[in-house]
């Protein structure tokens, strides 16, 4: 067979007779002056995200293990005084927990490059990692909620926040945060691509399911944030009418809770949303942008997780003092108030009886 020359002949018609020769030149084809599309490139993208994200993930986890850590040992040393708003906190700093612990693992996929640690683990720790996310989310739900009905209904749901209705209420939302996170433990696989072996949600799954970019928005951002607005904005005007020293300090606390979690979790969320709306022919420049974004905003959400213990836990003067003491015992060097001045005795009160002062109490633990 003879090598193809640069003038082929392409069609012959036939018109009385008379064959016509149509000829297409393809010499241009083969000019090396023409430029063809090449792949999109995310070699920086790679570079930034190899170091971005471990610096970003350690420090979360360190910092999250130990806020954390402390408000779960003090909690449970304090265990037979705790009251519905502690067991919800320590639940909370448990989920926050559970959360930062999986992200060595992710830490160490950007280093390297590829998932190492097998296919079970990756479905395990994406499971993990959602009970962590959802729990903590459901956790600060419950949370708010008890300080609504503490301030609006206080006389009301006294004798309904005993023991055995805490322990229901804790087991209903890990039932829930376990519920939620099946997916991805169902989903999530090892695939083998271009630059080596990945771990994530299963991309044909996530087409023709998209359970993960609605689910984080709806159950991790849309219906905490309107618990919050919702309750907050009826607390608020209660707490401004006390006769109380603390209540400006509340309204501060309360104000920042909303605007901190907004903050955190919104910009992440809406990248999720264009990440899942993007269509095929989306530019290379936008596709790497977004993917930038997406990275930035994943991590700052995660360090909320870090807040949570300042937010909801080191804010509260009983809080602070237990914490102190048991700091003390740890670690004598460190200059905190003597063990006389932590005694927390003083601040034993009934927070249904007397409502104007230790409703404050309440919401700044």
């Amino acid at each position: 067979m003879s090598d193809v020359p640069y003038n082929v002949t392409a069609d012959i018609l036939a018109e009385n007779d008379t064959t016509v020769y149509t000829t297409i030149d393809y010499g241009a084809y083969y000019d090396e002056n023409i430029s063809f599309p090449s792949p999109c490139e995310t070699d920086d993208l790679q570079s930034f995200g190899q170091v971005f994200l471990p610096t970003l993930y350690s420090l979360v986890f360190v910092i999250g293990s130990i806020g954390n850590g402390l408000v779960v040992c003090v909690l449970a040393k304090h265990r037979n005084q705790n009251n519905l708003t502690d067991i919800s906190l320590l639940n909370l700093a448990v989920s926050d927990l559970l959360f930062v612990f999986t992200l060595p693992f992710y830490a160490h996929f950007s280093v390297v490059g590829e998932w190492t640690f097998g296919s079970p683990m990756c479905r395990f720790v994406s499971f993990f990692h959602y009970i962590g996310f959802f729990s903590s989310t459901f956790f600060m739900i419950l949370v708010t909620l008890d300080r609504y009905v503490i301030i609006m209904h206080a006389h009301t749901v006294a004798r309904y926040r005993s023991w055995s209705a805490t322990v229901a209420l804790s087991l209903v939302v890990w039932l829930l945060s376990v519920c939620a996170s099946l997916p991805p433990l169902i989903f999530s696989k090892v695939t083998n691509e271009t630059g080596g072996v990945s771990c994530g949600y299963d991309q044909d799954a996530e087409e023709r399911h998209p359970y993960i970019p609605f689910a984080i928005n709806i159950l991790g951002l849309l219906l905490p944030l309107t618990v919050m607005v919702a309750c907050y904005c009826r607390i608020l005007p209660t707490l401004v009418n006390m006769r109380s020293a603390k209540k400006h300090r509340v309204v501060r606390l309360i104000v920042c809770i909303v605007v901190a979690f907004f903050l955190f979790w919104a910009p992440y969320n809406v990248c999720i949303l264009m990440k899942f709306m993007r269509t095929q022919q989306t530019q290379c420049r936008s596709d790497i942008s977004l993917r930038m974004a997406l990275t930035v905003t994943e991590t700052v959400a995660y360090t909320h997780c870090c807040l949570n213990p300042i937010i909801y836990a080191f804010v509260g003067q009983k809080f602070m003092k237990r914490a102190a003491h048991l700091l003390r015992k740890w670690v004598p060097v460190v200059l905190l108030p003597s063990a006389r001045d932590m005694s927390d005795s003083s601040y034993r009160k009934s927070s249904i009886v007397s409502r104007s002062s230790d409703v404050t109490t309440t919401v700044a633990m």
